[in-house]
């Protein structure tokens, strides 16, 4: 009985044997921006292949559906390499351990900015706008920082359903929450058109989920921290708030608003200008950060709680000193003076 033959298996084909054209035309563009960041970094061929400004930009507006804005294509194509530097820009999320010198914060440039702004419903976009803010005037700078993308009495409806009545609680308003911080996301990139960067300034899942007790509406919380500790320490904090439709059986919400703003540990607001070199700091100098999940975002707003709980605590410790000295000086004054005039 003769032994059994084996085929050799033949050795793997190097990715330089197949077509170009395969791979540019239905290779590459199958890939989302992460893997196809990882595959032009692997070799000098992928690379060649994957520095196209159309696939790139193609990915791109995939992910964010606003950048399709005439004013931010126009912007990012003049980005040192397009869309691919946009992308790896304002894909990561900043980290929120980054500590900026104050030294370190230049006077910011830049004319305007620009938010490109997506607010997502499991993974589908709910809404998608564009808005440019100058920078320069004194009203901006002495103003306080807040974008907002709805008027006043304007609102977008969503797809959620599902929202409990204002008499329902427990489990009901529990469950209902947990849903709404699970699939609604936001994505806040502000593009600074001078120095060519972008950062994403949300973090991208919401960091608490709460119902109003007096007008029902749903505060959903996205929040970054930018730089510094303790007293110097800057947040961006962006905020979709969802208003229930009155009268829907199915339990309805809009979009009632849509906003940004910028604050320091005690919770005071900044003036534009005190966010607009925080911002441009962070963009040219801040690192950017691998994850998008929402433990890591939760994990740095609790940091930054507890940080905000100390510089309270270590304000009404000095608030308190300073009463007692006040009241420590006026009974002294009022000792001193009926002594004076009991004993003249």
């Amino acid at each position: 009985m003769s032994p059994a033959t084996t085929t050799p298996t033949p050795p793997p084909a190097s990715l330089s044997q197949l077509h170009p054209d395969i791979l540019r035309m239905h290779v590459l563009p199958r890939l989302d921006g992460p893997a196809l960041a990882s595959a032009s970094s692997s070799t000098s061929y992928l690379r060649s292949l994957s520095s196209d400004d159309d696939l790139w930009r193609s990915i791109a507006e995939s992910t964010w559906p606003s950048i399709a804005h005439p004013l931010v294509s126009q912007v990012v194509s003049s980005f040192p390499s397009g869309h691919r530097s946009f992308f790896s820009d304002a894909y990561p999320l900043l980290d929120g351990r980054l500590t900026l010198p104050s030294k370190s914060i230049s006077e910011p440039s830049t004319l305007s900015l620009i938010s490109a702004v997506d607010v997502f419903y499991k993974g589908e976009p709910i809404l998608s706008r564009v808005q440019e803010m100058e920078t320069v005037s004194r009203w901006f700078t002495s103003s306080p920082f807040r974008v907002d993308l709805l008027d006043e009495k304007e609102s977008v409806p969503t797809p959620i359903r599902g929202s409990p009545s204002e008499k329902a609680g427990g489990d009901d308003l529990d469950g209902w929450l947990s849903h709404i911080e699970e699939n609604l996301t936001l994505s806040w990139i502000l593009v600074d058109p001078v120095a060519k960067r972008a950062a994403n300034m949300s973090s991208l899942r919401p960091v608490t989920v709460h119902r109003h007790w007096l007008t029902g509406e749903v505060q959903a919380r996205y929040e970054t921290v930018l730089l510094g500790r303790g007293a110097e320490a800057v947040c961006v904090t962006g905020e979709v708030r969802l208003r229930p439709l009155e009268g829907d059986k199915e339990g309805a919400v809009e979009a009632s608003e849509v906003s940004l703003r910028a604050e320091d540990v005690e919770g005071k607001c900044l003036s534009g200008r005190e966010s607009l070199g925080a911002i441009a700091g962070t963009m040219t100098e801040g690192k950017r950060r691998k994850g998008r999940g929402k433990v890591e975002g939760k994990m740095r707003y609790e940091e930054y709680e507890a940080m905000k709980r100390k510089c309270r605590e270590r304000k009404q410790r000095k608030e308190r000193v300073l009463d007692l000295a006040c009241i420590s000086l006026g009974v002294t004054l009022f000792l001193a003076f009926w002594s004076f005039l009991l004993f003249r």
